[in-house]
């Protein structure tokens, strides 16, 4: 059929349908035909309905046809609410009417182990060019235009123009959770899609859709397995470019397909740790929680703008501000002192009796005085350091809840207000006056009954970053390397024309030629045994350190392939590496790793025990520019060493961050590269030596 729907594509025509077919529908109350069509009946669904049944002529006095085969051309989407035996006749029935798109609720398929990946391979062969959600999903609902196609029990709760918040979910049961909790909240929803076994149609192609629709705001994303990544790090840029902020919960992590990594750097940068660099730096909003996901996307929704980083507390408790500074730390939220100015207005409030700090402590006085709530704001309003304001605020009793909320709510109303707030209350389940909670929403102001979750939600939305990544493009891909590892010599090699700082050295085969190699590169010098069969030399006595003559050089030589004949005794050496003995400095370990989905990551920490033991890493796309490598050297735990450790003088950070800058271009210029490392990069006042290296190649 020459392209009957112009400018409808299939996934919106399922959608956003006009004409819809139930295929399975029921009269049997609790039956998913059954509940498909209460729900829709309840949203009053305008378009064309067609009921497919095997076994009723009419249901509800809407005809029903035998099967697929009898439903008119070009309906735009079919649901199936039909066992799985049934599925693949149905999809090729409805690809045979030209449908639009289906919708699969049975299970049994992928999810099910070999036999039901056959068929869902099967249903995949059958659904010709079909846009298909499922198998194995609860389907979705568009709220927006109000078409509810889910058997789980739904109203009509349309956005009415509000900002809305879109929700792509692998799981159905997490789909209907998040749309519960949102609306709790009184959040507008656009879509909420469950995407099942994906086997068609992704949730890549959910949130392409869910980008350009003009109703969705914020997207939220529960995924299990993002199946296409280097498509959703490119949905998360436009995403963000468009001014619609993903935020993510993507389970999962494990790291035990690194047990065969070559090096440190493959066994430090597990999966789900590879993931999260890519998709933080593409501007997606990374969470670990369902709490945070419901939290985070409130925020967006409620505030277009997104505040910097730090924020004001004002409580009423002294306690809690001990607590909120304890926990801000942990969560590494950032409460600036209150500037000059706004210090000198919080100390006159009441003198003596509340101090000019944040968090700031009202103390009892605020119930004597509610007014003071409004007056506390003001100077943290004016404030530039602060971001955002959060209210911490006491809620016992009913009597205090309207005592406290009216001013605070009046002063909002009166101030904008012009700088994110949340309300936060202690008192958890307290009773609140549900009109309170629904003034301070309308005004944009989050209610959370637990200030722990609204402070996590602001830190978290502090690390959200603009994506940021250089462009490769024009790097030109060089001669392949062999497949394999390449040992250090040739690593080198290859890296020092590169343009990377190599120390002077040389490869020799016998006792004589090391000796000539000292004399001519000047003691003292190191040995380093050479073969692609041995990733890590120094475990199996391959390295020999400080010989300062020729007489340690041969002590040395005899030293070194003695150790290495009782580790492996049939490993023939390619050489023996003689080098010039480099000075001591700041040892970082620098790797890259090219994740076969993912893509390439740098590694970047301080060497020997914590990269090793503590993990005192940082990963970061290939393709960032130096300065946001030093950016992230700062976050290292063990920072402190990088500025200049108790009087030493501080290391060459921009000479280690050019050298990781460079071996990004360079994995770049060999796509073949799957892992580079190099440990140490010896880092010097002035300066830096890659003083080991090696390559694996696929």
């Amino acid at each position: 059929m020459a392209e009957p729907f112009p400018g409808r594509s299939p996934i919106e025509r399922m959608l956003r349908p006009r004409s819809i077919a139930i295929i399975g529908a029921s009269a049997t109350p609790g039956a998913l035909g059954a509940s498909l069509l209460a729900n829709l009946e309840r949203f009053g669904f305008a378009g064309d309905m067609h009921l497919v049944s095997a076994s009723r002529a009419a249901i509800g006095g809407r005809p029903c046809v035998k099967s697929a085969a009898g439903l008119p051309e070009g309906i735009d989407c079919a649901v199936l609410a039909i066992p799985r035996a049934g599925v693949r006749e149905a999809v090729a029935g409805c690809a045979a009417r030209g449908v639009g798109g289906v919708i699969i609720y049975a299970a049994g398929f992928a999810e099910a182990g070999p036999e039901g990946k056959v068929l869902q391979a099967e249903l995949v062969g059958a659904a010709h060019g079909m846009a298909v959600a499922g198998p194995n999903c609860l389907g979705h609902i568009n709220f927006a235009d109000g078409i509810p196609l889910t058997f789980s029990p739904c109203v009509p709760a349309p956005p009415a123009g509000r900002r809305a918040v879109g929700i792509v979910s692998q799981s159905g049961a997490m789909a209907s959770m998040l749309r519960a909790a949102l609306h709790a909240r009184d959040i507008a929803i656009s879509f909420s899609v469950s995407t099942g076994n994906e086997a068609v149609t992704g949730a890549e192609d959910f949130l392409d859709y869910l980008i350009d629709n003009p109703s969705t705001h914020v997207l939220l994303m529960l995924a299990e397995q993002i199946r296409h990544p280097q498509r959703f790090l490119a949905l998360a840029r436009r995403a963000r470019a468009a001014g619609k902020p993903i935020v993510l919960l993507h389970p999962g992590r494990s790291a035990a397909a690194q047990a065969s990594a070559q090096t440190h750097t493959g066994a430090m940068s597990g999966d789900h740790a590879v993931m999260r660099t890519q998709v933080v730096h593409a501007g997606v909003a990374l969470v670990d929680t369902l709490e945070e996901l419901i939290d985070l996307g409130e925020l967006l929704v409620r505030w277009p703008s997104r505040p910097h980083g730090s924020a004001a507390v004002i409580s009423d408790s002294g306690a809690f501000k001990a607590l909120a500074l304890d926990f801000c730390e942990s969560c590494a939220l950032d409460l600036p002192a209150p500037s000059e100015a706004a210090a000198a207005a919080l100390g006159a409030l009441a003198p003596d009796l509340i101090l000019p700090t944040n968090p700031l402590d009202l103390t009892a006085q605020a119930l004597i005085d509610p007014d003071l709530y409004r007056r506390a704001m003001l100077p943290f309003f004016d404030d530039p350091g602060c971001g955002s304001l959060v209210l911490a605020v006491v809620l016992s009793s009913p009597t205090h809840s309207e005592r406290k909320m009216a001013p605070i709510i009046a002063a909002l109303a009166e101030f904008g207000p012009p700088k994110p707030v949340v309300f936060a209350m202690l008192g958890e389940d307290c009773e609140v006056p549900a009109a309170a909670v629904a003034k301070l929403r309308s005004l944009g102001v989050p209610f959370f009954r637990s200030p722990e979750r609204a402070l996590r939600a602001l830190a978290r939305l502090a690390t959200v970053r603009e994506p940021q990544s250089l462009s490769f493009a024009q790097v030109r891909a060089a001669a392949r390397l062999p497949a394999g590892v390449i040992a250090e010599h040739a690593a080198k090699r290859l890296l020092r024309e590169f343009g990377l700082p190599i120390p002077r050295s040389e490869l020799v085969h016998d006792l004589a030629a090391a000796e000539q190699a000292a004399a001519r590169l000047g003691y003292p010098v190191v040995l380093k045994a050479q073969s692609r069969r041995l990733a890590h030399k120094s475990d199996a006595g391959g390295v020999v350190l400080g010989l300062a003559d020729a007489a340690a050089l041969a002590e040395g030589w005899r030293k070194l392939h003695a150790d290495i004949a009782k580790v492996q005794p049939a490993l023939a050496l390619e050489g023996v590496l003689v080098e010039v003995m480099a000075r001591a400095g700041l040892e970082l370990i620098v790797g890259l790793r090219r994740d076969p989905d993912w893509g390439p990551v740098l590694l970047l920490g301080l060497g020997g025990v914590f990269a090793e033991v503590l993990r005192d890493i940082r990963l970061l796309p290939s393709c960032v520019d130096a300065a946001a490598i030093i950016g992230d050297l700062h976050k290292l735990k063990a920072a402190a060493l990088l500025t200049g450790f108790r009087g030493a003088p501080p290391p060459d950070l921009a000479a280690a961050a050019n050298v990781a800058a460079r071996l990004g271009v360079f994995a770049a210029a060999h796509p073949e590269i799957a892992e580079i490392e190099v440990n140490p990069l010896m880092v010097y006042p002035e300066g830096a030596l890659v003083l080991d290296a090696l390559i694996v190649v696929r």
